[in-house]
């Protein structure tokens, strides 16, 4: 079972700003969510898809790190 963080802690946890976070989410950039339905549904996190998505964003390079974000 995916244990869900909320988005909030999710921010911290990555290490970026509540606003940054959702602003990924408009633009597709960040780690995949979770929306309970309706217009103001809870964001969350699966914990696994966090660090799927870390894992992705790892590089030994900075032309490498420029690359994936071209």
């Amino acid at each position: 079972m995916d244990v869900l963080i909320p988005s909030r802690e999710a921010a911290a946890f990555i290490g970026v700003s509540p606003a940054t976070l959702e602003n990924w989410r408009v633009r597709g950039e960040g780690p995949a969510f979770i929306k309970t339905p309706g217009k103001t549904g809870k964001i969350s996190y699966a914990e696994a898809d966090i660090l799927e998505w870390r894992a992705q964003r790892r590089f030994s390079s900075t032309a490498q790190a420029a690359a994936a974000d071209a």
